[in-house]
C-alpha cells in the first residue's frame, strides 16, 4: 500500500505543477483602512504586474503552483514584499504604512478612528470625492454615507445646504479640518456655504457615527466629520475643472502645485468660483474661494502652513414654500391665501410661482459673509514611534444678512414715533442688516506613541478662544424718526473659551484581540449678554466641565473578518439662543448621550464569474444612543417671552446599519447601504399658542398636549443608498445612484398631518478619461443627471400651529428640491 501511494503521488505531482491557480487580494492603508486604488503590484522575477482597482483589489489568474513574491508600491507609502506559497486559489490582504513625509503632515490621525478602536466609521477617499464633485456643496458629496440625509434651501445643492446623520443635524455634528474645529462656537453649526469648492482641496474625509473617538471643538452628539486637506504631491501639476448645468450653474477652478522642490519643499494652491441661479425663485448663489499651502518636509520635522477662504453672497430662501404649493392643489392654495389674509403683491407672487415660490422679493434680501482660515502645523519625530504634532490656528469671519421689513414697529429699533401732519406714525418699512464679526483662535496638540504594532497611544487636546460681535444696523427707513445711517439698534459681544485634553490608546492583547480606551476632559467658559431673574439685560457667564469616557474592543477571527463593540459618553452645552433668551431660572441643562455600538466588518472572496474575480465587503452595525435631557423645541414660552428649547428627560435612537459592496474585477461594482432606526421621545409635551373669546374679549393662553411616546422630528426610519458603477469602455465609467428616504415628522408629535413624505431619487453619473503623453496629461469629461425620474419631493421643512376660538390651524412649509437637472464638466490635467 505504501509503495502504491508513493507511486500515485509521483504520477500526480506533474499534474499539480501544471495546475492553474488564481492569486487575488486587496491593498489598504494600514493606518486608516482606506483602499489604495492605483497601487502597483509586481510578481518579482517575472514580467507580470498589475494595478489595483477602486476598492484596492487586484488579481493574477492562471498561475502555476509555486512560491511567488509580490512587490507592492504606492506613492507616499513604504513599499512592501510579500511571499506566497501558491498551492490553491489565494486571497491576501496587504497593508502599507505611510511614509513619514505624509504621516507627519497634520495631526488628523490623532482624532481619527481605525479598525482597532471598535467604533463605527466610513472613510471617503480622494477618488470618491473627485468622482462626485461637480460643484455641489460638501453635504452632497457625503450623501452615500450610511444614515445621511441632505437638503438644499435653493433646491439644487449649491448655497445653503444641510446634512443630518442618524437624524442629528449639523449643530450636533463635530466638524474638523486637519484636526482644527470648524463648528461655530455659539450656534454649534457648520456653514459649508462659507467653504465653496473646498472638496477640490481635500485628501479624504472620515465620518464617525455616534459619539466616536475624542476630537476637538464642538461635541460629537450624533456624528463627526473629520476632513484632511490635500497631501503633498511629488510632481509639479496644473489642473482645472469646469462645470455648467441647469439653473445657470457654473463651477470654475484652477489648481496648481510645485511638487517637491529639492525633496524638502512644496507649495499648492487653488482658486474657485461657483455661481447658480438656484431652483427656487431668485435664490442665487455667488461663491468664491481660495486655498494655499506651503510646507517643509525634513527627515524628522515637518512644517506646513495652510490657508483657505470663502466669500459668499446668497439670496435668502429661508422662508420655505407653503404645503399647498408643494403637495396641494389650487383649492388648497386658495384656502391658504384666505386664512392668512394674503393680498396684493404677496398674493400675486403665490399664484404665479408654483413649487419654486420664494416669499422674499426685495432685490437685496441676501446673506453676505466671508471667512478666512489660517493653520500652521508642526510635526517632529523624537525617535521611531514617538511623534509630537501640533497646530496654531486663526479664523476670522465677518458679514451680514440684509432684510426688508415692512411696517415694523419703530420701538423695536429704539426709535421714537414720528409725528407727521397731526398723525402719529408707529411703524415704518425698514431695511436692516444683522452683523456677525468674530475671531476664533487657538492651539491643538498630540503626542503619539507607536513603538510597535501592538500599542498606539495618544495624548492630545486643544485650547480655543472665540470672540463674537453681534450687532444690527438700520440702513434705510421710510420714516427714519431720529435715526442716522447705520445706527446700531442692538449690539452685544460674546466670549467663549473651550479647553480639552484627552488620552487614548489601542493595545493588542493578542494578534486577534485589540482593546481601546479613551477619556476626554472638556472645560467651557461662556460670557454673553442675557437676562437676569429681574428680566434686566446684563453680562453673564457660565462654566461647564465634562468628562467623556470611551472604550472599545475589536476581535479579528480571521485577517479579513472582524467583530467590534464600543461604549461612549458625550456631553454637550446649550447653544447661544438657549443662553441669551432665558434667565438663570429657565436656562436649560446640558445634554448627555450614552452610545453603544457593535458590529461586523469583513471581506469575502466569491470565486469567478465570466473570468473575473468576485469579491465582497460587508459591514453591519447595531447602535443605541440614549439621551438624557435632550434639548428639543416644544413651543413653550419661557419667563422672558421666548420660544426656547426644553430638556426632555428620556429619549433614544436605536437602529441597524448595513453596508455591502460586490466587485466584479475592475469592470463593475455594486454598493449598497441600508439604515433602519427607531427614534423616540418619552413623555413629550407640545405647547400651542391659543386665543379664546370671553365676553367679546380675546384671552391668550398656551394649550398643552402630552405624548407618552412619539417619534423624534426629522428622523426617517429607513434610509437606503445604492450605486451600480460599470466601466462601459476603457476610460468610460457609468454610475447609477438610487437613494430612498422614508417619511419624516416635522415635529415631535408623530402627527401624520405634519410630515415630509417619503421620497426616492435616482442620479446618473458618467466620467470619461482620456490619457495623453504630452503636456496635456489627462482630459476628463463628466455628466451628472440629478433626479433622473424628476421626482417632486422636499427634503426639509418646518411646521407651526395655533388655536383661535377653539379652532386649530396647522401650517406646514417645505424646501422643494429640484426636478431633473444636469451638470456637465470638463477637467484638464497638465
Amino acid at each position: 500500500m505504501k509503495n502504491f501511494l508513493f507511486a500515485l503521488a509521483v504520477c500526480l505531482l506533474p499534474l499539480q505543477l501544471f495546475a492553474q491557480f488564481k492569486l487575488s487580494g486587496r491593498i489598504t492603508d494600514a493606518t486608516t483602512g482606506n483602499a489604495l486604488a492605483g497601487s502597483t503590484i509586481v510578481l518579482k522575477g517575472t514580467n507580470t504586474g498589475t494595478t489595483t482597482g477602486l476598492n484596492g483589489t487586484f488579481e493574477f489568474a492562471n498561475l502555476s503552483a509555486g512560491t511567488y513574491t509580490l512587490k507592492v508600491s504606492y506613492l507616499g507609502f513604504e513599499p512592501k514584499e510579500v511571499s506566497i506559497n501558491l498551492q490553491q486559489d489565494e486571497y491576501v490582504q496587504i497593508q502599507l504604512l505611510q511614509k513619514a513625509l505624509q504621516a507627519k503632515e497634520v495631526t488628523v490621525q490623532a482624532t481619527r478612528a481605525n479598525e482597532k478602536t471598535g467604533t463605527t466609521f466610513t472613510n471617503v477617499t480622494n477618488e470618491q470625492i473627485a468622482e462626485r464633485n461637480f460643484g455641489q456643496d460638501m453635504p452632497y458629496l457625503l450623501e452615500q454615507v450610511p444614515s445621511v440625509v441632505v437638503n438644499s434651501d435653493a433646491g439644487a445643492g449649491v448655497g445653503y445646504t444641510g446634512i443630518r446623520i442618524r437624524g442629528s443635524d449639523i449643530t450636533r455634528i463635530n466638524v474638523t479640518v486637519n484636526g482644527i474645529p470648524i463648528n461655530d462656537s455659539e450656534s454649534h453649526g457648520t456653514f459649508f456655504v462659507n467653504m465653496p469648492d473646498f472638496a477640490s482641496s481635500v485628501q479624504d474625509i472620515q465620518v464617525q457615527r455616534g459619539v466616536g473617538t475624542s476630537t476637538n471643538g464642538a461635541a460629537a452628539f450624533g456624528a463627526s466629520i473629520n476632513i484632511q486637506t490635500q497631501q503633498v504631491r511629488r510632481e509639479a501639476y496644473a489642473e482645472t475643472d469646469n462645470s455648467y448645468g441647469s439653473f445657470n450653474t457654473w463651477k470654475n477652478n484652477v489648481r496648481f502645485g510645485t511638487g517637491l522642490i529639492n525633496d524638502k519643499f512644496a507649495f499648492d494652491g487653488r482658486l474657485s468660483r461657483i455661481k447658480s441661479d438656484g431652483y427656487i425663485d431668485r435664490a442665487f448663489s455667488d461663491l468664491k474661494s481660495l486655498y494655499f499651502s506651503g510646507g517643509y518636509y525634513g527627515n524628522k520635522t515637518t512644517v506646513k502652513f495652510v490657508t483657505f477662504s470663502g466669500k459668499e453672497q446668497t439670496y435668502q430662501a429661508w422662508y420655505g414654500t407653503p404645503e399647498a404649493l408643494v403637495y396641494g392643489n389650487a383649492n388648497d392654495l386658495q384656502d391658504y391665501i384666505d386664512r392668512n389674509w394674503i393680498e396684493g403683491a404677496d398674493k400675486e407672487n403665490l399664484l404665479r410661482s408654483g413649487r419654486t415660490y420664494n416669499y422674499y422679493t426685495y432685490d437685496n434680501e441676501t446673506d453676505n459673509y466671508q471667512q478666512d482660515h489660517y493653520q500652521l502645523h508642526l510635526a517632529h519625530d523624537f525617535m521611531p514611534g514617538l511623534t509630537l504634532s501640533g497646530a496654531l490656528h486663526y479664523t476670522n469671519g465677518r458679514g451680514y444678512y440684509e432684510q426688508f421689513k415692512p411696517e415694523d414697529d419703530l420701538a423695536d429699533y429704539g426709535l421714537p414715533n414720528v409725528e407727521l401732519g397731526g398723525e402719529t406714525i408707529t411703524t415704518s418699512d425698514i431695511i436692516r442688516r444683522r452683523w456677525l464679526d468674530n475671531d476664533f483662535y487657538g492651539i491643538t496638540y498630540a503626542l503619539q506613541y507607536n513603538p510597535d504594532s501592538r500599542l498606539d497611544a495618544t495624548i492630545g487636546g486643544a485650547w480655543n478662544k472665540y470672540k463674537g460681535g453681534h450687532f444690527g444696523e438700520v440702513i434705510w427707513a421710510r420714516y427714519a424718526s431720529t435715526s442716522n445711517i447705520r445706527d446700531r439698534y442692538y449690539e452685544n459681544d460674546a466670549d467663549k473659551t473651550d479647553f480639552n485634553i484627552f488620552a487614548k490608546a489601542t493595545y493588542g492583547i493578542t494578534e486577534k484581540l485589540n482593546v481601546f480606551g479613551d477619556v476626554q476632559l472638556r472645560k467651557i467658559n461662556y460670557s454673553f449678554t442675557g437676562y437676569d431673574n429681574d428680566l434686566e439685560s446684563i453680562e453673564q457667564d457660565v462654566d461647564y466641565a465634562f468628562l467623556n469616557p470611551k472604550a472599545g474592543i475589536a476581535y479579528n477571527f480571521t485577517p479579513e473578518q472582524q467583530l467590534y463593540a464600543s461604549y461612549a459618553i458625550g456631553n454637550r452645552e446649550p447653544v447661544r439662543d438657549d443662553f441669551t433668551e432665558s434667565t438663570p431660572n429657565s436656562r436649560p441643562k446640558h445634554e448627555t448621550l450614552q452610545n453603544l455600538e457593535a458590529g461586523y466588518r469583513g471581506t469575502v472572496g466569491l470565486g469567478e464569474l465570466a473570468g473575473k474575480a468576485l469579491g465582497a465587503t460587508i459591514e453591519t452595525n447595531l447602535y443605541y444612543m440614549n439621551y438624557k435631557n435632550q434639548l428639543v423645541v416644544t413651543g413653550q414660552i419661557n419667563d422672558v417671552g421666548a420660544y426656547t428649547r426644553q430638556n426632555i428627560k428620556n429619549s433614544y435612537r436605536r437602529g441597524i446599519e448595513f453596508t455591502g459592496a460586490l466587485n466584479l474585477g475592475s469592470i463593475a461594482r455594486l454598493s449598497s447601504n441600508l439604515a433602519y432606526s427607531q427614534n423616540k421621545i418619552r413623555n413629550f409635551s407640545e405647547f400651542i399658542d391659543a386665543t379664546k373669546i370671553v365676553d367679546g374679549e380675546e384671552e391668550y393662553y398656551q394649550q398643552e398636549n402630552k405624548y407618552k411616546s412619539s417619534d423624534i422630528a426629522f428622523s426617517p426610519a429607513i434610509v437606503t443608498n445604492n450605486q451600480l458603477e460599470v466601466e462601459v469602455l476603457k476610460g468610460l465609467k457609468a454610475a447609477f445612484i438610487y437613494k430612498t428616504v422614508s417619511k419624516q415628522y416635522l415635529d415631535n408629535t408623530e402627527n401624520e398631518n405634519r410630515i415630509i413624505p417619503a421620497y426616492q431619487v435616482g442620479d446618473l453619473r458618467l466620467r470619461y478619461n482620456l490619457g495623453f503623453k504630452n503636456m496635456l496629461k489627462e482630459l476628463e469629461l463628466g455628466l451628472l443627471v440629478n433626479n433622473v425620474f424628476s421626482e417632486k419631493y422636499a427634503a426639509n421643512g418646518y411646521t407651526f400651529s395655533y388655536i383661535y376660538d377653539n379652532a386649530q390651524t396647522t401650517e406646514n412649509f417645505y424646501y422643494p428640491q429640484a426636478t431633473r437637472n444636469y451638470l456637465l464638466s470638463v477637467g484638464l490635467k497638465f
